[in-house]
């Protein structure tokens, strides 16, 4: 099936030389900008900024971008766009054309999980082929036999606010193919305490079975979105804190994001670079035990241009200290 092509390097703002760092750094700006909970216009936010999460999702990750670019540089965004011949097997996954037990051929897609289908079609989860579907031993009754649907799978983007607080998501499946085609809609519960990588299942809500035989299970992998100000480590969530020199020498107090607010922290003297401060509790959610901290990683900071009078004063501290870093 044809889809949109995605060119995801301009959708970021970047080159296709842009090195990690320069992602990262473009990623940051356009999420604060368009994060729905800053933007006025929310739901054109909202759409944004998945298109920019997703862009990030490829981008960010090595082995992805290396697929992605191997499409070639001549796609115009908005065109359509075919994957090329053995894209399943050089991706690692497996088509999502399939066999199913109604008979024929089929395709499924989704709407609402927060990816397009270009992503779905080139990076999102396959059609499970190791539960139901062709390969389970029918049971016969006389000439009739009941077999189980096949399971899909599919990805759903989840915001750091979703996995805080839980949501309820609309999702629709469209099966193209078979007898007939059909989109049904769904409602997936998030709970809170989500982690990446999770499947929701939602049982018998696959393709259905065959000869009195059940549905199969649709599974939704969680991707939990990048943020602009954390990264997430299980349930802690990474803040990095720019101080300045005299910040970390001398101490300071500093407010610093959390994923439900502010939280203010004390800059203890002498604070080293990369050094790492617990505020627990702050992190996200999870199911059975208490929720993760949040970590905040200092990283300090030196002007890189300095007055005539700023340059007299560090010249005479570096004069009147008796710090020797190399000794």
């Amino acid at each position: 099936m044809a889809v949109q092509y995605k060119d995801y390097y301009e959708i970021l703002g970047v080159p296709r030389t842009a090195s990690a760092d320069e992602l990262k750094k473009s990623f940051r700006k356009l999420a604060r900008q368009f994060h729905p909970d800053v933007a006025k216009d929310k739901k054109k936010a909202e759409e944004k900024f998945k298109e920019i999460n997703e862009a990030y999702e490829v981008l960010s990750d090595p082995a992805n971008r290396k697929k992605y670019d191997e499409l070639g540089a001549n796609w115009k965004s908005g065109a359509d766009f075919r994957p090329p011949s053995g894209w399943e097997n050089f991706s690692g996954g497996q088509p999502r054309r399939g066999r199913g037990a109604t008979g024929g051929d089929f395709e499924t897609h989704f709407g609402g999980t927060g990816f397009s289908d270009f992503f779905e079609q080139l990076f999102g989860s396959r059609m499970r082929g190791d539960a139901g579907g062709f390969g389970q031993s029918p049971n016969f009754a006389g000439e009739d036999f009941a077999e189980r649907g096949r399971d899909i799978e599919g990805d759903i983007l989840v915001t750091l606010e979703e996995a805080l607080r839980g949501s309820v998501r609309t999702v629709n499946v469209r099966h193209n193919g078979g007898r007939a085609a059909k989109t049904e809609t769904h409602q997936v519960k998030i709970p809170p305490g989500v982690t990446d990588g999770q499947k929701l299942r939602l049982a018998g809500r696959g393709e259905t079975g065959t000869g009195g035989g059940a549905a199969g299970d649709l599974f939704l992998r969680v991707r939990l979105a990048k943020h602009p100000d954390f990264e997430v480590e299980d349930h802690n969530l990474i803040y990095e804190a720019d101080l300045a020199p005299w910040e970390a020498v001398l101490g300071a107090n500093l407010s610093v994001p959390a994923i439900d607010g502010r939280v203010n922290i004390k800059i203890p003297p002498g604070t080293q670079n990369g050094q790492k401060l617990r505020v627990r509790g702050r992190g996200l959610p999870t199911r059975d035990s208490a929720p993760g901290d949040l970590i905040v990683v200092t990283r300090i900071v030196v002007p890189a241009k300095v007055t005539d009078a700023e340059k007299k004063l560090w010249e005479q501290l570096a004069h009147e200290s008796r710090f020797k870093p190399r000794s």
